[in-house]
């Protein structure tokens, strides 16, 4: 009998201990299990903080050593180059160098890729690549490549006897080298050189084909060849251009400039775009 008023104790204990359980939650606590969750939520919350923070270096230098797009590597040799330093092709590499030293001030390289034709103008190294891209590099600083442009077929044309065939594929057309021409055998390409913007495009005549190899230049005017096979009068056979397009009776212009540039005054044709 007084077994089991002992046995009784403990169980009024445990409903003496909850009793406080009970009223804290009715009185607006919270029960003495959430507060643990919350706390540990909160370390989660720090540590997910402090590792995000460890990882922030990682993730930005990551982010700057990944490749450009385009492949281009840009080494500058020297703190600075004197305005429009000499230009070369010289193995895989566009090098702007000092012609009576030889020190290199600068070297432009894309991986994978090697520079096959070379067109220097003030202010810019224009340069055909063997994957038929053309580049626009700052020709004093060699820091920035200002812009890339694919040619249409021109990649397919040049992988036979590249070297070559890219000889007179880039043409300055006016003596600022404001307009820059890419001669390939189906159409002539226009593009202003400030932002490789594509102004016109002039196609082959039907049966012709262009030939980058035979230009010249003469009163302002790039004449190049446009083979046409042996029933071709030559005067068929020979185009005129300039930053307007082809040279044809009362063109038309259209302007060709940015909004607000007056510094030139010519345009585009509107039939050659």
């Amino acid at each position: 009998m007084t077994a089991s008023t002992s046995s009784a104790a403990p169980a009024g204990g445990a409903r003496d201990s909850a009793a406080p359980r009970t009223r804290r939650a009715t009185s607006g606590f919270l029960p003495l299990g959430r507060p643990r969750n919350s706390r540990r939520r909160a370390l989660r919350i720090g540590l997910t903080l402090a590792a995000a923070a460890l990882a922030l270096p990682l993730v930005t230098a990551a982010h700057q050593a990944r490749p450009a797009p385009y492949g281009d590597r840009l080494t500058a040799h020297t703190p600075a180059a004197r305005p429009d330093p000499a230009l070369r092709i010289k193995g895989g590499a566009v090098e702007a160098y000092d012609e009576t030293s030889g020190r290199r001030h600068w070297t432009h390289t894309r991986a994978g890729r090697r520079p096959l034709a070379l067109r220097p103008a003030p202010g810019h190294a224009f340069v055909l690549w063997s994957d038929g891209l053309v580049t626009d590099t700052a020709r004093t600083t060699g820091r920035t490549v200002r812009w890339h442009r694919a040619v249409p077929g021109l990649s397919h044309w040049l992988s036979r006897d590249a070297q070559a065939r890219a000889a007179g594929v880039l043409q300055a057309l006016d003596p600022a080298a404001g307009m820059l021409a890419v001669v390939t055998p189906q159409r002539i390409a226009a593009y202003r050189t400030v932002d490789g913007d594509l102004r016109w495009v002039l196609p082959a005549e039907p049966g012709c084909v262009f030939d980058a190899r035979f230009t010249a230049r003469t009163g302002g005017a790039l004449l190049v060849a446009q083979p046409c096979g042996a029933a071709a009068s030559w005067t068929a056979e020979l185009i005129a251009l300039d930053d307007l397009g082809r040279i044809v009776p009362d063109r038309t212009p259209l302007g060709n400039t940015l909004r607000g540039d007056k510094a030139r005054a010519r345009k585009v044709v509107a039939g050659d775009r």
